[in-house]
Parts: C-alpha cells; sequence; structure tokens
C-alpha cells in the first residue's frame, strides 16, 4: 500500500507496471480492491478489471476495457486513456486467464499506453521469464511477490475479528497466517458465538476449515446455498432461489455475500478456486443424491434458458451447462480443462491454407494434406482456426456443409463420398436441414491426442451443434479405438462403414443422427450420466496438498525448528517447511519422504557452509550440535575445540547462514 500510495502521487511515476503476484487466497484480489479505494480517495481515475469476464483476445480485452472507461468500443482504449490529462490506475486482475495474451499485453498494449498510466497487473504466477529479459521493460517494471501475512499481522487480523485472545496462538499455529485460512477461521466464529478452534493434523488447512464451517453454518438452508454456489460457475438471486426451490433467497444470497471466501463479479457470486474444490469434492462424495438433485436444477435452468439466448449469451449458457461436467471422472481424461483457454477460436485467413496444411501433412501424411488443401479452399468460411497468444495458428478443425458440396467434389474424397451415401441411405436431407462433416480436427504439434486445442475443438464442436437444421455430424478419427470411450458416453456412434483409407493412414468415423436425439434431449442424457455414477465408485476426496507461502520470519524460525528435531523424524513431520515449495518441488511421495527430503536440504546447506573458510567454524558447531550431535553443547565445544561463549555465537551465526541459503533457493523456486 505504501508503494502504490507513491506511485498515485510521484511526480515521476516509480514503475508503469506493477506486477502483484501470489497463491490464491493470498489476497490479490483484496489488495486491487484496496489500490481502487485509495485512488479514488486521492482524486485519482482507477479502472479495474477481472480477467475471469473477460475472452482471452485482443479484441475482446480492449472492448471490455472500453466499456470500463465509459468509451466507445470503436476507440482504442489507448487513445481514450491519452486524451486525460491526470494520471489513471489501471488494475487488471487474476491476469493469468490472460496468458494467451502474455506477448501482445507486454510488446504492443502496454507500450501504447501513455506514461500518465500506471497498470497493476496481479496473478497467481509470477511474470514469464520475457519480462525479465526484456532490457527495456527492466526499469518500468516493478514486481511484487505476496506472501503468508507476518504472525503479527495475523494476530492483528483475527483481534479486529474479534477471535478470543485466548484461541489466537493456536489459529496462527494452524494456518501459519495463509489470508484465506484465517478469514475462514474468522467466519467460524462469526457463525457460532461460543465456538473455540481446537488444531487438527491435517495436509490441508482450507479442506479442514471448510469441513468446520458447513458443520457450524446457521441452518441446512445455508449449507445448501453455499453447496449450489460451488456447483454452477455463477450464481445470482434468481438461480439460488431455483435451485433451492424458494420463492425469495435474497437473505441466503446475502449471507453468501458475506462470507470471505465468496467473490463477486458483474454477473453473480462464486466461491475461491481452492473453496469450490473442496466444496463439490466433498459434497459428491458424502451426500451423492443431494449432488445429483442440484445437479438435475442446474441443468434445468440453463437447458430452459438456451432457446431464450442468442449470440454471445447463448454460448455463455452452453459453457455453464458444459461447467457442470467439468470434475466427471469418465470425460475429464479426455480434457484439459483447466488449459484449454490458452488458445482462442478465429477465423480463417486465405494466405494460411498451406499452414494448416503443413499441419496435416505432419500428421497425416501428402494425400491427406491435399485433400485438407482442398476442402479449405472451397469452404473458408466454414473452418475454425485456433491461435496462440501471438496469433499464431495452433490448430484448426473444418465443419465441411455436407449439403452444398458437389457431386464432382465428393468423389475428390472418399470420406465425404462415403457420407454422403450413408445420408442418402437412412437420413436424406430436406430443405434447410445441413449435415457437417467434422472432416480435419487436429492440434499442430498433438495432432487429434488430448491437448489444449483438442478440447478447445470439442466445445466448438459443442456449440455447433446448435445451428438450426443440423440434422446429422460425422467425426474423422486416424485413432478411432482411443476416442471410444468418451465418444460413446457422447451418445457418438461408431460407423464402422464409412471408414476409409488416405495414402497409407486408415481413418474411422463415428456420427450422430440430431433428428433421433436434438441437443437439448442430448444435453439432457449427459446429465443423467454425470450424475449417474454408483457411489462405490466415487472415492472420498483426497486432500488437496498446497505449498505454503511463508513470509520470512516464519520460514527462518521454521528453518532453526528443523535443525533442533534433525534426528526427530516424527517431530520434523509436523514441521511448516514439509509444504514449502522448496520440499515440495523434490518430494511427491508421503510425509516421511518429505522429511528426508528436508534432512538433505538441511545437510546440504550445512555442506555450504564448510566449503566456506570463513564459515567452516559455523559448519562444525551445526554438525556437533544437530547432524551428528554430541550428548550436550558443553561436550559439542570441546569438540571443536572452542570456548563455550564462542560455540554459541558460531551455532546462531550458523543457524543463520543455513536459514539464508534455504530462504533464497525457497523465493527462487517461486520466482521462477
Amino acid at each position: 500500500m505504501a508503494l502504490f500510495s507513491h506511485a498515485l502521487t510521484a511526480p515521476e511515476p516509480p514503475f508503469f507496471v506493477l506486477y502483484v503476484h501470489g497463491p490464491g487466497g493470498v489476497g490479490k484480489s483484496s489488495l486491487l480492491r484496496r489500490f481502487a479505494e485509495m485512488a479514488q480517495a486521492a482524486g485519482v481515475d482507477a479502472v479495474m478489471l477481472d480477467a475471469r469476464n473477460i475472452e482471452p483476445t485482443t479484441t475482446a480485452f480492449q472492448a471490455a476495457l472500453a466499456l470500463a472507461l465509459g468509451a466507445s468500443p470503436e476507440q482504442p482504449p489507448a487513445e481514450t486513456l491519452a486524451q486525460r490529462a491526470t494520471r489513471t490506475m489501471l488494475l487488471l486482475d487474476t491476469c493469468e486467464v490472460l496468458a494467451p495474451l502474455d506477448d501482445w499485453l507486454r510488446d504492443v498494449f502496454l507500450p501504447e499506453l501513455p506514461e500518465q498510466v500506471i497498470t497493476v497487473l496481479a496473478g497467481r504466477r509470477p511474470p514469464a521469464p520475457a519480462w525479465r529479459a526484456d532490457p527495456g521493460w527492466q526499469p518500468l517494471l516493478r514486481t511484487l511477490a505476496l506472501r503468508n501475512l507476518s504472525p503479527e499481522e495475523g494476530r492483528a487480523y483475527l483481534t479486529q475479528r474479534n477471535v478470543p485472545t485466548d484461541d489466537l496462538q493456536a489459529v496462527l499455529d494452524f494456518t501459519h497466517s495463509y489470508p484465506l485460512a484465517l478469514s475462514l477461521v474468522a467466519d467460524l466464529y462469526d457463525q457460532r458465538p461460543g465456538f473455540h478452534f481446537k488444531a487438527l493434523e491435517s495436509p490441508d488447512v482450507i479442506k479442514l476449515l471448510l469441513e468446520q464451517f458447513l458443520q457450524r453454518t446457521p441452518g441446512p438452508a445455508h449449507r445448501a446455498a453455499v453447496e449450489a454456489c460451488a456447483l454452477v460457475r455463477v450464481t445470482t438471486e434468481s438461480l439460488l432461489a431455483e435451485l433451492l426451490l424458494l420463492p425469495d433467497a435474497h437473505d441466503l444470497f446475502e449471507w453468501l455475500r458475506g462470507l470471505s471466501f465468496i467473490e463477486t463479479r458483474p454477473g453473480g457470486l462464486f466461491p475461491h478456486d481452492i473453496a469450490r474444490e473442496v466444496l463439490v469434492a466433498d459434497l459428491r462424495w458424502r451426500n451423492p443424491n443431494w449432488y445429483a438433485e442440484l445437479h438435475r436444477r442446474a441443468r434445468a435452468h440453463f437447458m430452459r434458458r438456451l432457446p431464450e439466448t442468442h449470440g454471445t449469451e447463448q454460448q455463455l449458457t452452453l459453457f455453464d451447462f458444459v461447467y457442470l461436467h467439468r470434475d466427471n471422472p469418465a470425460v475429464r481424461p479426455f480434457f484439459e480443462w483447466q488449459t484449454s483457454g490458452r488458445t482462442t477460436p478465429d477465423q480463417l485467413h486465405l494466405q494460411e491454407i498451406e499452414t494448416m496444411a503443413a499441419m496435416v501433412a505432419q500428421h497425416e501424411g501428402a494425400a491427406s494434406a491435399a485433400l485438407a488443401r482442398y476442402w479449405l479452399a472451397r469452404q473458408p468460411e466454414n473452418v475454425v482456426v485456433f491461435r496462440d497468444g501471438a496469433g499464431q495458428p495452433g490448430g484448426f478443425m473444418t465443419l465441411l456443409a455436407l449439403e452444398r458440396t458437389t457431386a464432382e467434389e465428393r468423389r475428390h474424397d472418399p470420406a465425404v463420398a462415403l457420407a454422403w451415401d450413408f445420408l442418402q441411405r437412412t437420413a436424406p436431407l430436406r430443405h434447410g436441414e445441413h449435415a457437417t462433416y467434422f472432416r480435419f480436427w487436429l492440434a499442430a504439434d498433438t495432432h487429434q491426442t488430448v491437448s489444449p486445442t483438442q478440447s478447445l475443438i470439442f466445445i466448438n464442436m459443442v456449440r455447433h451443434y446448435f445451428l438450426p437444421g443440423l440434422t446429422y455430424t460425422f467425426y474423422a478419427c486416424l485413432d478411432p479405438d482411443f476416442w471410444r470411450p468418451v465418444f460413446a458416453y457422447a451418445d457418438l456412434a461408431r460407423l464402422p462403414e464409412l471408414d476409409f483409407v488416405v495414402g497409407e493412414r486408415t481413418f474411422g468415423v463415428y456420427g450422430h443422427d440430431w433428428r433421433a436425439q436434438p441437443p437439448h434431449a442430448w444435453l439432457e442424457l449427459l446429465g443423467e450420466r454425470e450424475i449417474a455414477l454408483s457411489p462405490e465408485a466415487v472415492k472420498p476426496p483426497a486432500p488437496l496438498v498446497r505449498p505454503l507461502a511463508l513470509n520470512q520470519e516464519d520460514f527462518v524460525a521454521a528453518v532453526e525448528s528443523a535443525l533442533r528435531d534433525y534426528t526427530r523424524p516424527d517431530i520434523l513431520h509436523n514441521n511448516p517447511l514439509l509444504r514449502s515449495h522448496l520440499v515440495m518441488q523434490h518430494a511427491d511421495t508421503p510425509a516421511s519422504g518429505a522429511v528426508n527430503t528436508l534432512r538433505t536440504l538441511l545437510r546440504q546447506a550445512a555442506e555450504q557452509l564448510r566449503a566456506s573458510p570463513k564459515e567452516t567454524r559455523f559448519y562444525r558447531a551445526i554438525y556437533h550440535t544437530y547432524i551428528q550431535p554430541a550428548p550436550t553443547q558443553e561436550q559439542a565445544a570441546e569438540l571443536i575445540d572452542v570456548p563455550f561463549s564462542s560455540y554459541r555465537r558460531h551455532l546462531k551465526a550458523g543457524m543463520t547462514r543455513i536459514a539464508e541459503i534455504l530462504w533464497q533457493a525457497e523465493v527462487e523456486r517461486v520466482e521462477h
């Protein structure tokens, strides 16, 4: 806040971009909201955007910024900002969502902004290496890593939230002043007067606290409201009322709004990502019947909205429906839900036809590439190209309109000829009806295997199913057996009579008759399959182990404690360093493996002292006290042949140096 306050008033800004990063729940969004309040109090304009509400395309980003500026969408935001005579703060939250635009933001958009604009970017990951490697950005960029609060700050927060004094230390020891955890504990006290916190052994603080919270909600309706909010992407007051079958959900909605782990956006409320994970996993395991009922009610709501919406709003409604399936164990292996947003769909540029054909040639051979070139030139408007952040093609799919093909064109491609003959025999097209062949669909580097681009291809296929008059879709697969499980789940029929050979490669074909099962009935089928999993097949959710972002003071204290307990693995088991980035990057084994990793790191840090002539005496004190300890400290001093007072100084200096070595390694791990 002091850094930002200086930037608000300094004649020459100390930086032009402030890059704030830290783990989920550490307080980035809260800090940005405080920045906005500080700017307003100082009479400085602040424009705040949450990237969760923005498609990761340059067009969508600039349109959202223009709307926030109250300017015309036709005018570039840089021009609008240049017309302002005073300083403006641009605050962009959740910027990891805009990973596809990182190069464009750094190289194009931000350099175009006038000097009086200061930008704050906040996200979970530190800046990409390209930011640090660019000499032009080095004097203009300030990086700020947010970590856990200090014990004093955690104590001050809990005191302000009226947590009893006698309970403060237990809460601080359990949460390590992780902001989201602190606020959840405070919520527990708010919900139940007389509550007293008891620390429990668990590798995941958030999971435990949410379980405690749910046990102490004011009533069953409040608990149901939290669970409903976790299931859907965004919750509005009207949707909450519909999910809970209530005529009025205003009080429950307002109660949700006040919870520390619930965030708000213009479209409604949603839980923090970590909280959502835990809530849904717990609900699905603990009460599958209630999970199924909530799922049905949400699905009914979105299905009713689909025919009532159009364009972008309909796409968003469909996304809400697809979001309900994000954790399906039958579907998840075939999607990369969390990363599919890194590429964006776009139109084909005619000069890119050879680029697309080269992608096909790499994976399917020259003969298949010739067919791709043929269809790309004849139906370029029915091609979707998936681009990376720099606008380069990373894959594409063709949606051949079979009703527009001629007999000559069909003879050119055995796949299309077979599909057309199949339609003529089984489902001839009537006037105004359409049939689509997803003839080519691939990522440039991974072809048709599971990838972010493939996931986005499938989502765009689903959007296409709602084309008015669509009667049949076909899918050509180079490895049809691989896709059989998920295609069967999605009710796509295997059609071996339509298999074809191009060059030396054989392709398998799937299809779906949309007359027999229209899109809404298909969505209903998927919804029922989503919730029909037998309870025995759904295992209790595994504890979610996440790194602790200890502040430096707590980190040093934990190192000193670990050295004292070096020969006691049973006690080391409780050391918070086991959940530091430094240890967790090396230890993906159970706790005993993490303990061994911590002991190795301590020993390696001590060996660094041994290698330095000036610090050898520190190493000897550490070695004979902790690594191979003498029976008493007095005997340790005798072993290294120094007075006891000198031994104590050497021991303290050695502990300090080891803590410094490990802290530097921890910070570098997080930064990179």
